[in-house]
């Protein structure tokens, strides 16, 4: 449907980039869809719009069609979600799922319940205490919006009920295999009966019964694995944020490890 020359729309900042002297290309999420435009002059001290259209912002813009990217005429700030800026933990997850989000979305295609996700998404990143499990919630309800959730209930090879025990996954058969298939296929990896459940729960339930979820360490840590792969196979490329996400936890465990010097 063709736009208006000026329009209006609500917006999520998933990435920004500076653009010559002062501009910045931001990519928005919207509900009508992913957009990349332009803020002219926003990195300029007394502009207007800079407070209002930092990265991770949910803002309202008013937006007027340009030749090749859409320009920014107004902004207003909805939400800041504070505790990503504050936290690098929290702004580091933040970057993984803005990754996924600018892979997944596509220009102008509206998916409202994609852009409700993200919001909800990065709420909790900003002020719940296991950013983990609320990460896996979201990329299991990321797969399923955009169309690939992986298949957790039956074999993908031979369509049996997946009887509850170890079995299999293969990223490129798109979910479990039985464990009588899952063996002949050289990319299947053996998942535990834990981690299946916790896939099972997470694709099921709601997120406030997710919030009263406890997932041990080894069994997160696995789940985290298979969503990655399978995550990666779809993108047909390495998610960027990955390998910083792993360092700085690694680092903080380090940290924590270190007894007190004084």
């Amino acid at each position: 449907m063709q736009r208006e020359r000026v329009y209006q729309t609500e917006a999520l900042v998933i990435r920004s980039m500076d653009y010559a002297e002062a501009d910045r290309i931001l990519t928005l999420l919207t509900p009508g869809g992913k957009r990349r435009v332009i803020a002219k002059g926003i990195r300029r001290p007394t502009s207007r719009k800079a407070g209002h259209l930092g990265l991770f912002h949910r803002a309202r813009v008013m937006l007027a069609k340009g030749r090749n990217l859409d320009i920014v005429t107004q902004a207003e700030s909805l939400e800041e979600f504070e505790g990503l800026a504050t936290d690098l933990l929290r702004f580091t997850y933040a970057c993984y799922v803005g990754e996924l989000l600018d892979r997944f979305a596509q220009e102008e295609e509206e998916i409202p319940s994609l852009y409700k996700l993200a919001v909800s998404t990065l709420r909790r990143l900003s002020t719940e205490e296991d950013l983990p499990i609320w990460v896996r919630y979201f990329e299991l309800q990321l797969l399923r919006t955009a169309g690939y959730q992986p298949e957790l209930f039956v074999c993908v090879e031979c369509h049996e009920e997946i009887r509850p025990q170890s079995n299999y996954f293969d990223p490129e058969f798109g979910g479990l295999l039985c464990d009588r298939c899952g063996p002949v296929q050289p990319q299947a990896v053996a998942v535990s009966l834990n981690a299946q459940k916790v896939m099972r729960y997470l694709y099921r339930h709601s997120a406030s019964e997710v919030g009263t979820l406890h997932v041990g360490s080894a069994t997160h840590a696995e789940v985290e694995s298979l969503l990655h792969a399978y995550l990666e196979h779809i993108l047909e490329r390495k998610v960027q944020s990955v390998d910083f996400l792993r360092r700085l936890r690694q680092e903080l465990r380090q940290a924590q490890r270190q007894p007190n010097q004084h």
